[in-house]
């Protein structure tokens, strides 16, 4: 479209500026105009007019395609020329808060200034679907959003416990326990954000666990005929989490957004010390344990503060993060077996490093999808300042899916799958966002 502005003018304009320069020239020259060519030349001033008329036309409908196409993509539009004037249809759609995108927008201009991650976008606001925990788009200052999400996850385990002692190859002492775990866990999240400023926000989590377990198991050498199945439930108020979000520098076209992140977490659920645990099998060995009653909360304050990258390329956009978890450790710890209370002593869970990475892709104004990979490594625990028994680092990967659909200019729902990629990870995960806008 504009490649024929440029062209079409210039070839126009000249046989337009020739022709007058023949009639004016030869009148300067004095020379003698016939009649038939006068005539012509009436007639091709006539035909470059209509040309130059239809042309006018054209550009101005090019014009208002381009600032249609502006106004979809959220780009603002360039100052009209008095050629190509036509009017342009303002934008009607209202801000929402969507996670993981940053809003495409111009460059700076002296007229208006940049806008910045969790700015309202009166033209489109761009929504890419949430799949991690750290949401990328913050909170319009003033805004309240309230989040309401479903989670479920569900792992499968096999292993084979020795305990005892060798006294030859292959002839073992002591008990053998084969045992296949089955676990479920459900936890419904309610979450609130409000925007103090464009660039910072606060977040409040209080989630509600539900979990279940189910354990086969069968000592060998002890003359068991048949499997025991154990199941255990544990259900109640989790660990209650506080963040807060700030956007370090402006957003632009082709140029990252930096956010950082610091989230506290609390130990308001029931920890696993507290719960039943019985270990009549092997009571030396904590390792060893059937928990009767399973913990809602990991037990332990928790301190993560975090970096996130989004690159917005329209209509991709890339985003990224790095975190550090930090586990306060426990002193005189000591944990509720059906042998009696047992003291632990001191209790370090190891520190986690967290990364993710990942891409979102908007559809169209109301629907988007992300796909990206969550992964963590987690420290070993130390018990009294010593590794805790079969203590080792720990690998964790998820592959991530998500959806997000726009019913209302207020309220979205995000769905996001994870398969877990290493042996500790739950094997799949499912979840329901369904945040609102006020």
């Amino acid at each position: 479209m504009l490649v024929n502005r440029q062209l079409h003018f210039p070839l126009r304009g000249s046989a337009i500026v020739g022709a007058i320069a023949m009639i004016f020239g030869g009148l300067a020259q004095g020379a003698e105009i016939t009649p038939t060519q006068a005539k012509a030349l009436k007639a091709q001033l006539s035909e470059q007019a209509k040309r130059m008329e239809t042309l006018r036309k054209h550009l101005a409908d090019a014009d208002a395609k381009l600032l249609e196409m502006q106004r979809t993509l959220g780009v603002d539009a360039p100052a009209k020329t008095a050629a190509a004037a036509t009017p342009a249809k303002a934008a009607e759609t209202q801000p929402t808060q969507v996670a993981q995108a940053a809003p495409v927008q111009q460059a700076p201009t002296a007229e208006k200034p940049p806008a910045t991650v969790g700015e309202s976008r009166p033209e489109r606001v761009q929504q890419v679907a949430q799949i991690f925990e750290q949401p990328g788009v913050l909170t319009p200052a003033g805004q309240f959003s309230f989040e309401t999400g479903l989670q479920y996850s569900y792992s499968s385990s096999n292993r084979v416990s020795l305990v005892g002692y060798t006294i030859i190859p292959a002839i073992t002492i002591g008990l053998i326990d084969v045992r296949e775990v089955r676990r479920n866990s459900t936890v419904a999240n309610f979450t609130g954000r409000w925007g103090v400023t464009n660039r910072m926000e606060l977040e409040a989590k209080v989630p509600y666990v539900y979990r279940s377990d189910d354990q086969l198991t069968r000592p060998l050498n002890i003359g068991a005929s048949r499997d025991e199945l154990f199941t255990s439930t544990g259900q109640g108020i989790g660990d209650v989490e506080a963040t807060a979000r700030y956007q370090f520098n402006e957003t632009s076209v082709d140029k990252p957004v930096y956010i950082g992140s610091l989230r506290f977490k609390s130990r308001t659920g029931k920890d696993p010390f507290e719960v039943l645990t019985d270990t009549t099998q092997a009571p030396e060995l904590i390792t060893n344990r059937i928990e009767t009653e399973l913990p809602t909360g990991s037990g332990f304050y928790t301190l993560q503060p975090g970096v996130t990258v989004l690159y917005p390329t329209d209509p991709a956009v890339f985003f990224g993060g790095l975190n550090y978890q930090y586990n306060f450790a426990r002193s005189n710890v000591t944990m509720n077996t059906t042998q009696g209370q047992v003291d632990i002593g001191e209790v370090d869970p190891g520190d986690v490093i967290g990364f993710n990475f990942g891409m979102g892709l908007a559809l169209n104004q109301n629907s988007s999808f992300s796909l990206g990979y969550d992964g963590a490594s987690v420290g070993k625990t130390k018990i009294n300042g010593s590794d805790a028994i079969n203590a080792s680092r720990i690998q964790l990967g998820t592959l991530l899916l998500g959806y997000s659909q726009r019913v209302t200019p207020a309220t979205s729902v995000g769905l996001t799958v994870g398969v877990g990629v290493t042996r500790d990870t739950p094997d799949v995960t499912l979840g329901l966002r369904v945040p609102v806008s006020f």
